[in-house]
């Protein structure tokens, strides 16, 4: 169980602002301005909400609750990532495709498009329901990324899109894929980066019980990808880390859009929707998620 607060992840936002005014990215008016606005949020530390507990939950059950908007637009994440992934499946041969963490078939519906015959597994009843809709002639089954299921050289190629950060070990899942991947098969990988560097905010949604509920958003290096892929015989073809825009929240204080996004903030003692946050401190915001990337973007070959 972990405890948010409002005041705290602003705070928190001014002192990474402050930090990289420290570093030298700001000046004495910028520092002026952030030190006034901090006593200001003090003046009342419950006005935005008390905050509150959030109990963990599994992939399943976040994602249930996402289905209906996981595709909704806006979602800066997904605007970024979906775009460089594509590029990726352009260059594979049509063949039998796995959307691995499938959710909603984003990516497994231009995988049909290129002329793949297409396989999703996900852990998620009602994200599988939507991808069924979107490419009625794939095969949709109900499956772990640990525990595949799906014969042994199977597929030609395997994507895997903003799943990874879930999981507690890369090494089960990375062996998954090598397994029902046939020799010279593609791995095509994207995984969400940390919001602030390396850590690696929850996502936060309403649970099965009616309260709040977490799910674990992991920010990993680069080496642990390597670390889970090259003993297995994958090589690397491809890495990006695409970065956010700047600025990260418009001149109007208008945050990007996140689809699944928490409910609106009150003051009921519920953890905040943190995209609600932004536009009470944009300068503060931007400056501190300036310079960071939102994704990374690997795609892998199968050599043994």
């Amino acid at each position: 169980m972990i405890h948010q607060h409002p005041l705290a992840y602003l705070l928190g936002l001014e002192g990474v602002a402050l930090l990289r005014a420290f570093a030298g990215e700001h000046d004495e008016e910028f520092v002026a301005a952030r030190l006034a606005e901090i006593r200001s949020l003090l003046e009342d530390a419950y006005e935005l909400g008390a905050g509150g507990p959030a109990t963990e939950l599994t992939s399943a059950e976040a994602y249930g609750w996402w289905a209906g908007g996981y595709d909704a637009p806006g979602n800066q994440l997904i605007d970024i990532e979906g775009p460089i992934v594509r590029s990726l499946l352009d260059d594979v041969p049509a063949g039998v495709a796995l959307d691995a963490a499938c959710g909603t078939g984003r990516h497994a519906e231009y995988l049909a498009g290129l002329g793949h015959e297409v396989v999703g597994v996900d852990s998620s009843p009602e994200m599988l329901a939507v991808a069924r809709t979107k490419v009625p002639a794939g095969r949709f089954v109900s499956g772990d990324l640990a525990s595949l299921p799906l014969p042994d050289d199977g597929v030609d190629l395997v994507v895997c899109a903003l799943a990874l950060s879930h999981v507690p070990d890369l090494r089960p899942v990375f062996a998954e894929f090598a397994r029902v991947l046939r020799p010279g098969g593609s791995l095509v990988v994207s995984d969400p980066r940390g919001r602030l560097g390396d850590i690696g905010l929850p996502i936060v949604v309403p649970g099965p019980d009616g309260g709040m509920g977490f799910l674990p958003n992991r920010s990993r290096l680069a080496s642990e990808y390597l670390a889970a892929a090259l003993p297995l015989g994958f090589e690397v073809r491809h890495c990006e880390e695409p970065m956010r825009p700047s600025p990260f929240v418009d001149p109007d204080g208008v945050p990007p859009g996140a689809a699944g996004a928490a409910p609106p903030l009150t003051p009921s003692g519920r953890p905040p929707n943190i995209w609600a946050l932004h536009p009470l401190i944009p300068e503060a915001a931007n400056a501190a998620y300036q310079g960071s990337p939102v994704a990374i973007v690997w795609r892998f070959q199968l050599t043994s």
